[in-house]
């Protein structure tokens, strides 16, 4: 059963009648647990609610697989002016960037002139940005980008995701790089030729390439909100004494904030992935797919309206 409704979340974060929907009449049915606005200034607000108890933050503004140059210039200019804002205030936040909603699917020259863009405003504000992962189709763009992208710039990094086969190899191939990775599970639908179908080989693969990136002694995070790898990073890091500021793990907002808060009182960096924005449906529907209770928890709200 709950590989079945995980299907069905998958397939409606890709509706394009739904996402319109979704952008139309904005956060509905819970969907604030998981998204801390729509506004700037509505985010700003909760990031400075974060850093207050000594959570740090990674901003995304929300949207994907955009068509026209018009929206990726449009997403470009609001990530830039979330840059400023984080510099002018001083806050603890970096920036997570998709880029489909920059213009990869349109051409390499757009993709790349908007990303040089976020990355000078990024630069002169000392903000770090992560170029994040998407689906398996675009798993090399993203890489190859990062790859030229990371020759430039040093505040730069990329996510990898635990389910693909193809991760270890990635690994390795970044070392070269001294990659600064964001590293997760995974949470698109994606074919049992390129990923791990069974959820007991993605954790064993998951712990594999967090033990890898920390010993080849770059830093690295770990996103996850699953206990038994928490508890592995801890020992792993203790039997191999890896600084503790070469590590931090990360957690989406709405999910465990106990936990968090947790983490950072036992002396770990603990970082909150949160996302804000109109474009919120799919990465909704993602996290719906992640947890039954989440789906649970939504209902709940429904019926409380």
């Amino acid at each position: 059963m709950d590989q079945t409704i995980k299907n069905l979340f998958l397939f409606l974060s890709t509706n394009k009648m739904l996402i319109k929907l979704a952008k139309k009449f904005g956060l509905r049915f819970g969907a604030t647990r998981f998204v801390a606005g729509e506004t700037t200034d509505q985010v700003v607000k909760v990031i400075k609610e974060l850093n207050q108890k000594g959570l740090d933050v990674t901003l995304d503004y929300l949207g994907e697989f955009v068509d026209s140059r018009e929206e990726a210039f449009q997403t470009t200019e609001l990530t830039i002016d979330v840059i400023k804002r984080i510099g002018s205030l001083k806050l603890s936040s970096q920036v997570s960037v998709k880029l489909t909603a920059l213009g990869l699917d349109i051409s390499e020259e757009l993709v790349m002139k908007n990303m040089r863009r976020i990355l000078d405003a990024a630069k002169e504000n000392n903000v770090f940005i992560t170029i994040d992962m998407e689906d398996y189709t675009r798993c090399q763009k993203t890489l190859d980008i990062f790859k030229i992208l990371r020759l430039e710039y040093d505040h730069i990094g990329t996510v990898l995701q635990a389910y693909l086969f193809r991760t270890m190899s990635d690994i390795e191939d970044l070392n070269e790089y001294t990659a600064c990775l964001r590293l997760v599970k995974g949470a698109y639908k994606e074919s049992v030729e390129v990923a791990f179908p069974e959820k007991r080989d993605v954790d064993e693969n998951f712990k594999k390439i967090i033990e890898k990136h920390l010993l080849n002694g770059n830093f690295t995070s770990i996103a996850t909100h699953d206990e038994r790898i928490i508890e592995y990073t801890k020992e792993l890091v203790k039997i191999h004494q890896i600084p503790s500021g070469q590590f931090e793990f990360q957690m989406l907002y709405g999910i465990r904030p106990e936990r968090q808060l947790e983490l950072v009182k036992e002396g770990y960096k603990m970082r909150v992935y949160v996302p804000f924005g109109t474009d919120w449906y799919g990465y909704f529907m993602r996290r719906l797919a992640e947890r039954p209770a989440n789906v649970a928890f939504v209902l709940k709200g429904i019926f409380k309206k």
